[in-house]
């Protein structure tokens, strides 16, 4: 009889696709009788179960959506290679209040410094607590801007968008206009990450129109948080070792 059950309770199980609970019925079941648990807390024990994997299957889903070129966390950033950097102003970005304040933030920072890291950082923390993600190069973005002039598109639909790598190459007019529809589109509606080798002195030669980038950085600033990181590259610190040890010998 009790055979009879269990099978039917798994045939329910795989109709409300319950899988979790479907694979650890059993231990469930022989841990609750022999610590003797009460009905509720079996059940509980059951449905942390498959809350917990429905969380993980969610968030590889966002993470897998975003995009992301790899995997880096916040703990994974070395802030003693950078010690002018203000540890507290970037670590204040991951309560994520900018996003339900629809505020940007804007890494600078010469190539090396983990602009893309920390915009990374965000992007996974913000994956975690539910905020749909998409991550882009600007060069990417360009060119998904020129195929299409649709609005129901992910770079813009998107609550938080990360574009990396601004600045490395001068864009044309029509490509800075293209960018200006992009940012002006999510002002105040969403939150873009963008990180860039360049000052903010040096866009009006990278848009290559005082004009637009103007406009562009008007809309951008507004509300923004900026993130200016000194310093070496990390990428290059061994090389830069063996110029110190060279200086002192």
């Amino acid at each position: 009889m009790e055979g009879l059950i269990i099978e039917r309770v798994r045939q329910n199980l795989a109709r409300l696709k319950l899988d979790r609970i479907q694979e650890v019925l059993d231990t469930v079941l022989k841990n609750s009788e022999e610590s003797q648990l009460s009905y509720l807390a079996f059940f509980d024990h059951l449905l942390e179960e498959e809350v917990a994997a429905k969380e993980r299957r969610r968030i590889q889903t966002a993470l897998k959506t975003a995009g992301l070129p790899f995997a880096r966390t916040i703990e994974e950033y070395d802030f003693a290679f950078h010690p002018h950097l203000d540890k507290k102003a970037v670590m204040e970005l991951f309560d994520l209040t900018f996003l339900s304040r629809q505020e940007n933030v804007i890494f600078l920072g010469p190539p090396g410094t983990g602009k893309t890291h920390l915009a990374i950082s965000l992007a996974i923390k913000a994956c975690y607590q539910g905020f749909s993600v998409y991550f882009t190069t600007l060069d990417a973005l360009m060119e998904k801007l020129k195929m299409t002039q649709s609005r129901n598109t992910p770079y813009l639909k998107t609550r938080l968008v990360v574009v990396d790598e601004a600045g490395y190459f001068p864009m044309e007019r029509k490509e800075a206009h293209l960018f200006f529809q992009f940012v002006s589109y999510r002002y105040e509606r969403s939150s873009t990450i963008l990180t860039s080798n360049k000052s903010f002195a040096e866009w009006q030669e990278f848009f290559g129109d005082p004009i637009l980038a103007t406009a562009i950085l008007d809309r951008l600033l507004h509300h923004c948080k900026v993130v200016n990181i000194k310093g070496h590259s990390y990428r290059l610190r061994h090389l830069r070792s063996q110029e110190l040890s060279a200086e002192r010998g």
